[in-house]
């Protein structure tokens, strides 16, 4: 009885098979080239490995089959393209908008924020959250930000003399603490030790995800439950939901203790793109990205269930992110010395202009600064990877590629593509001068997705990274301990370099 049960089970997988290969669909997607496919497993063998493996496989494959290949994944294709016209043709069209079962994985966690979700609902909640990334409101972060950045110099200097730090652990703590208090109004001052275990629990939280993508019978949320994994998860999401949760019951209390009359008067009405000295009165001066959120809220617009899953992805997104592209950028300020005195002096000259108060006007001054920080994001995009589904049909530069297939974009790989980037692995800022950047490709830098559904929160992590390096180079000269070349990165939901070590030196100050 069991072997004509599995004999039965083994013909329908073979009828399967032949169906997905080789029926319409297949056809077209076995004209892209690919790996090695076997019957009904397809590549899978390709995720087989560890972490490090399968990123220096990924390479060689977009190296191999250059600009798009495919692979099975059992019975899904998965098309992974690089050259920046398709993804122009991918990213810009809004009817590509859908993100694949990769992300389903996320769902635990982020449930169907915007990060996630699709159609009606994705233009709703982008509508809602948009202007809290208005310029005058960035504009009240930076005294924020300067703060924290005070936080980094003061911890530095309360041990005398040469300090070496690895940067992992000492950003995320500062970014997530700038994140609370000016996305949603709470310091962190006496969350400590729940501070730590949500960064814990977000360190956790991409193992499982790695260890999902690599066995991709696992992609279903229901299926994974019922596993070991599966259960350590539910433990950990406890974590990060209670962590949130414990943040908007904080800012709820803050405003009915207030009688709710700052909420009142934040509307979206804030002629958002005006001069920032046009400020937007002080009933509104102490309001925060989640104040709009609970706003919403009280006009029927969200749940209280949703605005947790959009300040549980705004957490995450707004702070590791930004740690981890921090990391990167301070290592090679700190590998090339002639960079980092140029950023000096050009800090140093803007505070002195300023004199040494650091508003927008100073971040503005940056200009240098600014083209580091953006060769950093080409070198090391933390944010690595970018996966859709075709709404329909789409004919790539050689290839027509079906309706519901998944596609793949690396965006490191698109950023070392010599054919965009002449020496792509040499850390150039100057690769971003005006004139290097007029007759550039824009598809072929994408450090924050492109298109509609690119990153709402660009401008508010550029203005931070900046803030936090200028005031650390303007105390500190970075000396490397740890080279990124010989550094292992960690890949999981970001990519992270850790451990990675800089030695961070005072300068003498008058």
């Amino acid at each position: 009885m069991f072997v004509i049960v599995l004999l039965s089970f083994v013909f329908i997988l073979l009828v399967c098979n032949y169906y997905v290969y080789y029926g319409k669909i297949g056809r077209l997607i076995n004209l892209i080239p690919g790996p090695l496919c076997y019957p009904i497993v397809g590549s899978v063998y390709l995720l087989l490995g560890s972490r490090e493996a399968l990123w220096k496989r990924m390479i060689t494959l977009n190296d191999k089959y250059y600009p798009i290949y495919k692979v099975w994944i059992f019975f899904i294709p998965i098309i992974s393209i690089r050259h920046p016209d398709d993804l122009e043709t991918i990213l810009r069209n809004p009817k590509h908008i859908k993100k694949s079962i990769i992300y389903d994985s996320f769902k635990p966690w982020f449930g169907t924020s915007l990060f996630i979700t699709e159609g009606a609902k994705w233009h709703s909640q982008r509508k809602i959250l948009t202007p809290t990334f208005y310029f005058n409101i960035l504009q009240r972060f930076v005294e924020i930000w300067d703060k924290e950045s005070k936080n980094m110099i003061k911890s530095l200097k309360n041990t005398e003399g040469t300090v070496v730090k690895n940067l992992s652990p000492f950003i995320s703590e500062h970014t997530l603490n700038a994140l609370c208090e000016t996305a949603m109004g709470i310091s962190l001052k006496n969350l400590g030790e729940f501070q730590q275990q949500y960064l814990k629990a977000i360190h956790q939280m991409g193992e499982l995800f790695v260890y999902r993508i690599k066995r991709p019978w696992l992609l279903s949320n229901w299926i994974f439950a019922l596993t070991p994994k599966g259960r350590e998860q539910t433990k950990v999401l406890k974590i990060l939901h209670g962590f949130t949760e414990r943040i908007i019951a904080e800012r709820k209390l803050y405003h009915e203790q207030t009688n709710s009359q700052y909420l009142k008067s934040f509307d979206n009405d804030t002629s958002a793109e005006e001069d920032g000295a046009k400020m937007i009165g002080m009933r509104r001066k102490g309001l925060a990205m989640l104040d709009l959120l609970i706003a919403a809220s009280r006009e029927g617009l969200m749940t209280d269930l949703e605005i947790r899953q959009e300040v549980d992805t705004i957490m995450f997104g707004g702070h590791d992110t930004t740690a981890a592209s921090l990391c990167f950028i301070l290592a090679l300020l700190a590998e090339h010395k002639d960079i980092q005195d140029r950023v000096r002096n050009e800090v140093d000259i803007a505070m002195q202009e300023n004199e040494n108060k650091l508003t927008m006007k100073f971040l503005h001054q940056l200009s240098y600064l600014e083209r580091c920080i953006k060769e950093a994001l080409r070198l090391h995009s933390a944010a690595f990877v970018i996966s859709r589904v075709c709404g329909e049909d789409v004919k790539l530069q050689s290839y027509l590629v079906p309706a519901g297939t998944i596609l793949f974009i690396d965006i490191n790989i698109i950023h070392k593509d010599s054919n965009f980037w002449p020496n792509p692995e040499i850390f150039d800022p100057d690769r971003f001068l005006p004139e290097r950047i007029q007759n550039r490709h824009p598809y072929s830098y994408i450090p924050f997705s492109a298109g509609p559904r690119n990153c709402i929160g660009q401008r508010y992590a550029m203005l931070q990274m900046k803030m936090m390096v200028a005031s650390l180079i303007h105390h500190f000269y970075l000396e490397p301990v740890d080279y990124i070349k010989d550094v292992r990165l960690q890949v999981d939901i970001v990519i992270r370099p850790d451990p990675l070590r800089v030695r961070f030196v005072p300068v003498l100050q008058n």
